[in-house]
């Protein structure tokens, strides 16, 4: 298992070579940097002063000058400043962490205790109306755009009822039931589409499960349904589940980036965001780099978790 796991980590070091490359080109193929984003239209400067202001931020060197420099001080853990703000890209990252992994968590919480139990239902009740209105429902919350749920779960809950008022974000140090609160509405909007995969792909499994011969001998045995369904099928079913949790969790931190912005969340997807509109080269990368590794860590994870699920399962 450690062999596995350190070949897996082996491989996603050129995958993390491949990301950095596209996003150091494609942020330098935006038009303007951050020298000219800080001077402004209105403000005049001469040439000579935004050659200078360049040279200070080393945006003067030749691009692949640029990338080795920036390369090797990831190599050594350094993301390098901050351009607007001139501190470390980590410490703007660590910053913004703990609102994303909240949002993240409480998102994929929403979407296994929604989506496992309904899938369940569908593949118990197959050929009923149940089952139809189950993957109805499924159907229609994996077709609606994240954000456009946010904004209707904005203007109904909080304008028309008033369920969740609108607020800043509050720390869950400084007020917790204040933080859930805010958290609400965010996370059946991030976690809306993940519940959709994951009950269909709950219901799929589990019929494929019901079927097999240790399901029937089981229940020959006069086992209750109930022990059937919970001790003997789900479990077998979880395997291609989990799969599906872990991969759209990783994919989750791209959605994080809209729905940060919709509900006005000082996460990493806004901290993105802000980085773009102001060219600060620096934090754009070391975010992107950042949402990268997290997803290849996440999808080992999940390939570790299958040993624990299937004890079948062997790495060699």
């Amino acid at each position: 298992m450690i062999t596995y796991i350190l070949r897996r980590l082996a491989q996603a070091i050129p995958v993390l070579i491949g990301i950095s490359i596209v996003v150091f080109a494609l942020t330098r193929m935006i038009p303007g940097d951050a020298v000219d984003m800080m001077i402004g239209v209105e403000v005049e400067v001469d040439d000579q002063r935004r050659e200078e202001m360049r040279a200070l931020f080393g945006l003067d060197e030749p691009l692949p000058v640029q990338y080795l420099n920036w390369a090797q001080g990831v190599v050594t853990g350094n993301l390098g400043l901050s351009m607007r703000s001139q501190r470390p890209v980590e410490t703007e990252i660590a910053n913004r962490l703990p609102v994303t992994i909240q949002l993240t968590i409480l998102s994929v919480t929403f979407a296994v205790l929604i989506a496992i139990p309904a899938g369940v239902i569908a593949a118990i009740r197959s050929g009923t109306r149940t089952e139809a209105g189950v993957q109805t429902v499924s159907l229609l919350a994996l077709a609606t755009p994240n954000f456009w749920l946010g904004t209707l779960l904005i203007l109904f809950t909080s304008r028309t009822f008033g369920w969740f008022p609108a607020a800043s974000y509050v720390p869950i140090t400084e007020d917790p039931w204040r933080n859930l609160q805010i958290f609400i509405l965010p996370s059946i909007a991030l976690g809306a589409a993940l519940a959709a995969i994951t009950t269909r792909m709950t219901r799929s499994s589990m019929l494929e499960v019901l079927g097999r011969e240790f399901v029937v001998t089981a229940r020959a045995k006069g086992l209750s349904e109930r022990v059937v369904i919970s001790r003997h099928a789900l479990k077998n079913a979880l395997i291609p589940v989990v799969t599906v949790v872990g991969v759209q969790t990783g994919q989750l931190l791209g959605g994080v980036i809209i729905i940060e912005e919709v509900f006005n969340l000082p996460g990493i997807g806004r901290l993105a965001v802000t980085s773009i509109e102001q060219r600060d080269y620096p934090v754009i990368q070391g975010v992107v780099l950042f949402v990268a590794l997290a997803f290849v860590l996440i999808n080992l994870f999940v390939d570790v978790l299958y040993a624990y699920l299937d004890p079948r399962i062997r790495y060699s």
